[in-house]
Parts: C-alpha cells; sequence; structure tokens
C-alpha cells in the first residue's frame, strides 16, 4: 500500500470544513512535500512528524513523500493536523492498516517523542464531527470540552503509538466517559454591594430583564463600574444550546470561561477595531464575539477612539459581525449586551452641585461629541448616576442582593419567550405592534415625547421595547401609561 486517506478538520471562523489527508509514497530520493495551502505551523509539521514516529518504534520511510491536504484552496493552519499526517505516513508505508479509519476524525499536535499535546476549536471540530457521523479521537486534555455534547463518541488519547494500537487492534482505546459539568452559581460580584442609587439599580434590573444596553453618566466615584460589574450576576444561567454557542468561541479564542456563565467582557479603552470586532489575516474572535450572549462593558466611553466606537454601530443592529478578506468571509456571532460608562466632561465633574468643574463649554462639548450622534440613538437606557452622601455609604440596612432580582429577571425571560420566542430587544416592528400596544392616552403620551424628545424611528421602537420589559417585570400582559413614562425618562438624557 503506498496510498492512504485520513479524515481530519481545519478552522474557518467558529466553523470546521471536512479535510482529507492525502499521502503518496513513491520511488526517489527521501523527501517531504506537503502541498494544499498550508501555514507555517503545517510546514513544520514535517519535523515534528519524523521525531515522533522514530520515538514511537515506527520506521519513517526512506522514500519521496507527498501530502496533499484537500481541498487545496482552503488554507489550513495551526497543528492540529500532525496526528492525521502521521497516521496517514504510517498507513501509506504499510505499518498500520488502512481499514478502521473510514469512520474516524483524528486531531491533534504531537511533541517529537509521539506525546498528543492539546489544540484549540476542539469543540467547533467536535460539533462538525457529529453532524458528519463520525468518531473522533484527540489528545486526552481535550477530550472533556468534546465531551460536552450529547450522544458523541469521544476517544482520548495520550500518545502516537496508542492512537496505533487502537488502529491494529491491538488495544482498543475506550470511549472517554466524561466529568459532568455543573453550572457555576458563584458570581465575583454581587448586587448587594451597592449603597443606594435606587434608580441606576433599577435601570440595571431593566437592562437584564430584556437584553436592553445601558449608558452610565456620571462624576468619578458614583458607582458606574461597580454597577456594570454586576450585571452578569443578575442574568439568567446559559441554557444547554448556550453554552455551546459560548464554549466554541472560547475553544477557537483559546480561552477560559466558567460553564454555565454570561461573559462579561471590558476591554481597555487603548484597544483597537480588531480587538473589539476580531479579524487579522486568519480572522479570530474579538471582544464583541467574547461577548456573545453576554455582556461587554466600555468604561470611560469618550476614551475609546472613536473610529473604533463606530464600528459596533452594525453589530448592535445586527448581532453579528462579517469580517471579510480577499481570499475569504467570515461571520462571528456578536449578541452581546451594551453596558457603558462615561464621565460628563474631561474633569468629570461637570453639571455637579459643589462647583468643582474647570471645564469650560467648548471643553465639555468636544468631550462628549467624541460619541457619535447613532451610536448614543442606539442605546436604549441613558442613566445619571449622581454622587451618594455619607449617609448612604454608612448605611448598614441590607439591600436586594444578585439571587433575589435575578428571579424577577428569570421570570420576565419566560414570559418573554413564552409570548414571542425572543427577548424585547429582539422585537422587529411588527412584533411591537402586536405585542406593545399602547392605549389612547399612552398612545397620545408617546405622541408628544416623540416631537418634544425629537425621537428617531429607531428610538421610538427602542423606548416600547423598554416599556414593553417594564411591564413584564411588573407581570402586566399590556403596557400601561406608567411603564411607558418610566421608559420616556431614561430615554431624556439623549434629547
Amino acid at each position: 500500500m503506498s496510498f492512504a486517506k485520513i479524515y481530519t478538520r481545519a478552522l474557518l471562523g467558529l466553523h470546521a470544513p471536512s479535510v482529507e489527508v492525502e499521502v503518496h509514497l513513491s520511488q526517489g530520493l527521501p523527501s517531504l512535500t506537503i502541498v494544499g495551502l498550508p501555514e507555517a505551523a503545517v510546514r513544520e509539521s514535517k519535523d515534528r512528524v519524523r521525531s515522533a514516529i522514530i520515538n514511537s518504534g515506527f520506521q519513517f520511510p526512506t522514500k519521496r513523500l507527498t501530502i496533499n491536504l484537500a481541498p487545496a484552496d482552503l488554507p489550513k493552519d495551526s497543528s492540529r493536523l500532525d496526528l492525521p499526517i502521521a497516521l496517514g505516513i504510517l498507513i501509506a508505508s504499510g505499518q498500520l492498516p488502512e481499514q478502521g479509519t473510514e469512520n474516524f476524525e483524528f486531531i491533534g499536535e504531537l511533541a517529537l517523542d509521539g506525546q498528543l499535546r492539546p489544540i484549540s476549536g476542539t469543540l467547533s471540530i467536535a460539533i462538525a464531527c457529529q453532524q458528519a457521523g463520525h468518531q473522533l479521537i484527540l489528545p486526552e486534555a481535550n477530550a472533556q470540552e468534546a465531551s460536552q455534547l450529547p450522544n458523541f463518541q469521544v476517544f482520548a488519547a495520550q500518545h502516537l503509538k496508542q492512537v496505533c494500537e487502537h488502529l491494529s487492534q491491538n488495544h482498543l482505546i475506550q470511549q472517554f466517559q466524561p466529568t459532568a459539568l455543573k453550572a457555576s452559581q458563584h458570581y465575583k460580584f454581587d448586587l448587594a454591594d451597592v449603597k443606594g442609587q435606587l434608580r441606576p439599580r433599577r435601570a440595571l434590573e431593566i437592562a437584564a430583564a430584556g437584553g436592553h444596553s445601558l449608558l452610565f453618566k456620571g462624576p468619578p466615584g458614583t458607582g458606574k463600574t461597580l454597577l456594570a460589574s454586576r450585571l452578569a450576576s443578575i442574568l439568567p444561567p446559559l441554557n444547554t444550546q448556550e453554552n455551546l454557542e459560548v464554549a466554541s468561541i472560547y475553544s477557537v479564542a483559546n480561552h477560559q470561561h466558567p460553564f454555565g456563565q454570561r461573559p462579561f467582557r471590558a476591554p481597555h479603552h487603548t484597544a483597537s477595531a480588531v480587538a473589539l470586532v476580531g479579524g487579522g489575516s486568519q480572522p479570530k474572535p474579538g471582544e464583541i464575539t467574547l461577548a456573545h450572549k453576554g455582556v461587554l462593558f466600555l468604561d470611560e466611553l469618550p476614551e475609546f477612539d472613536r473610529k473604533v466606537l463606530e464600528v459596533l454601530r452594525q453589530p448592535i443592529e445586527a448581532k453579528e459581525i462579517v469580517i471579510s478578506r480577499a481570499s475569504r468571509q467570515i461571520t462571528f456571532p456578536a449578541n452581546f449586551q451594551l453596558i457603558a460608562a462615561m464621565n460628563p466632561c474631561p474633569c468629570g465633574y461637570a453639571f455637579n452641585q459643589d462647583n468643582r468643574c474647570q471645564c469650560s463649554a467648548e471643553a465639555i462639548k468636544r468631550y462628549q461629541n467624541r460619541i457619535s450622534g447613532p451610536l448614543l440613538d442606539r442605546i436604549d437606557l441613558h442613566i445619571d448616576v449622581p454622587p451618594l452622601h455619607a449617609s448612604e455609604l454608612q448605611d448598614t440596612q441590607a439591600v436586594e442582593d444578585s439571587a433575589t432580582v435575578r428571579e424577577r429577571v428569570i421570570q420576565a425571560y419566560q414570559w418573554q419567550m413564552q409570548r414571542q420566542a425572543c427577548l424585547n430587544m429582539a422585537l422587529s416592528p411588527k412584533q411591537l405592534e402586536q405585542f406593545a400596544p399602547l392605549d389612547g392616552q399612552a398612545a397620545l403620551i408617546f405622541e408628544k415625547a416623540q416631537q418634544r424628545l425629537n425621537l428617531s424611528a429607531r428610538g421610538y421602537h427602542r423606548i416600547l421595547r423598554v416599556a414593553r420589559t417594564i411591564a413584564d417585570l411588573a407581570q402586566s400582559e399590556h403596557i400601561q401609561t406608567g411603564h411607558l413614562t418610566e421608559a420616556l425618562s431614561y430615554r431624556q438624557q439623549n434629547a
């Protein structure tokens, strides 16, 4: 046998297209050629594979080796192709039987001694492998991650020799038995830490219940960051499908994330546009994708470069980001909840009663103009966070903790899912007509408010969505006048 074919996977964003590793041995001077658009890490695999085969007790063939990675027009990167390349060489040289490989896919990086090292993107590969009806052999360090998929057979190996013995039927690898993962209920921060600030707390609960975006504005030290960092603790835990989506993203990005908890990402204001939305020559997920199904917190919002902030406008609406390159186009999910915080002026004390602000009107205007009107129009709730008095800071009376608020948020979630199968923030204008109608008095109030606040059509619909969420928290089937006026009060900061 001078030819072998092994199945494996490449990574293209969050997708894992199939790759066939074809190995052919022919007469000629000893050489090894890899074709099929291999990146540097794949081209370097020839040296790792040679040493791993020899150190595993096999012979490296002294013939002309040609390795084709099909399809030839799909770029292949990373060291995950080491294991299938090594197995293809051993089968083509007659040291392993060909039978038994057609139902398996193989991934893994090889050490020089034949040990299998972990790779990134395991969960995306496992999902694609399951859809193809194949079983997966992979490094033991990745087995727990891949076994999160229900009804999927995973075989974990520590060494190249183990895989070879399994294919030779000498010593079969047993199916990996995963450890049951429990959703983490421990949150680093709790809403009970926040003293006073009843109105910002209320806005935070509304934002959590309906998935709305939120902007905190106020002088330094009033608790804007404190409040924002507690949002993740009052959001419902992820369900099974959402867990898989988030885990796939973090697997591709090679990051760790607590199972069951919603992501909370807080990039520094020096972050670039590529860091925020993703990209690179081999596109990787950015912060908005890492915040998928969770929270993206932008502290000191005006300190971000304006061009960086403008890239958020389309993903906020579309809930995904499309990254286009000359050779490919990749779509990453970006269904995140935007929370931002800012000071009212460069020194932070404008409009404060103590008259500490020394900024000119022109300086304040320039500072606030760093954030464009179209971006502000996409933020649902605009909340002032005032300074606290000493009596409020010294108050030791217990306040509601995150668990209590989270129960109300979960109940509002359930109402929305039963009624419309989506959160209120995702309601279309047509759905708003069906699920958020206004009676005569409320409609008249809204008409006057639209004229006074000079609301855009987007702002009009966003206020309706917030009012629908307030009604859900009040367990009201219909939007009452009080629900609408409260929603309007959260929009006046954008007037």
